[in-house]
C-alpha cells in the first residue's frame, strides 16, 4: 500500500490525547452556562414565579393587562377567571393565565397629584 509504517505509527500518537486536555476543553462551556443561568435563565424563572404569584392573588379592583393587550379594572373573580371592566359598561371575561400584569387597588399615584 502507500502508507508507510512510519506515518501509521504516526497517526495513530496524534489521535490519542490526554485525559486533562478532554477536562480543560470542557471547563469554558461550563463557565458560559454558568454565566448563562444566573443572568438570563435565574431572573426570568424569578418573574414569572412573581407574575404567577400576583395573578393568582388579583383582586376586585385591580388593574391588569391580558396578553392581548387589553387593561382594565378587575370587577369580578372566578377560580380560572375575571371579569375586566375596560370603559363603563364594557365587561369582558379572561382566563387568569392570560393575564401579563397585575397593578394592586390603590397601588400607585397619579403624576399630577
Amino acid at each position: 500500500m502507500l502508507i508507510t509504517p512510519a506515518h501509521a505509527q504516526a497517526a495513530g500518537a496524534a489521535g490519542q490525547a490526554s485525559p486533562m486536555g478532554g477536562i480543560l476543553g470542557l471547563a469554558p462551556l461550563v463557565l458560559i452556562f454558568i454565566a448563562f443561568y444566573f443572568l438570563m435563565i435565574r431572573p426570568q424563572q424569578k418573574r414569572m414565579k412573581d407574575l404567577q404569584n400576583s395573578v393568582n392573588a388579583v383582586k376586585k379592583g385591580d388593574q391588569v393587562v391580558t396578553g392581548g393587550g387589553l387593561v382594565g379594572k378587575v370587577t369580578k373573580v372566578d377560580e380560572n377567571e375575571v371579569e375586566v371592566e375596560l370603559a363603563p359598561n364594557v365587561k369582558v371575561r379572561a382566563i387568569k393565565a392570560t393575564l401579563t400584569s397585575v397593578m394592586p387597588a390603590g397601588g400607585a399615584k397619579p403624576a399630577n397629584d
